[in-house]
């Protein structure tokens, strides 16, 4: 059966850091694009991050460029993503998933995890 467990989420004040995890198991997990995937309250998903299978290249919205940083541990079968200097624009429940870059779908998508920036 494939899992993608996030986990990480939580409430932060304003400039605060979270970094969240995506454990995956069931598939290959090294063979696969990885996506961080987002959808804010009252608005549509939005594509936040991937790192490539193999070189581990990473690719970031420009909103979250220079804040968030995307890795792996294909060892280990896991997806982060560390946030910094977060502002309640942020809040959102994020999604990790074995999308591609500039893609629109997936084939497997976990449950998301809640990050809620707030004073």
């Amino acid at each position: 059966e494939v899992q993608l467990a996030e986990s990480g989420g939580g409430l932060v004040q304003p400039g605060s850091s979270l970094r969240l995890s995506c454990a995956a198991s069931g598939f290959t997990f090294g063979s696969y694009d990885m996506s961080w995937l987002r959808q804010a309250p009252g608005k549509g998903p939005e594509w936040v991050s991937t790192i490539s299978r193999g070189r581990g290249n990473t690719y970031y919205a420009d909103s979250v460029k220079g804040r968030f940083t995307v890795s792996r541990d294909n060892a280990k079968n896991t997806l982060y993503l560390e946030m910094r200097s977060l502002t309640p624009e942020n809040t959102a429940m994020y999604y990790c998933a074995t999308r591609r870059k500039g893609l629109s779908t997936e084939k497997y998508k976990g449950q998301g995890t809640q990050g809620t920036v707030s004073a």
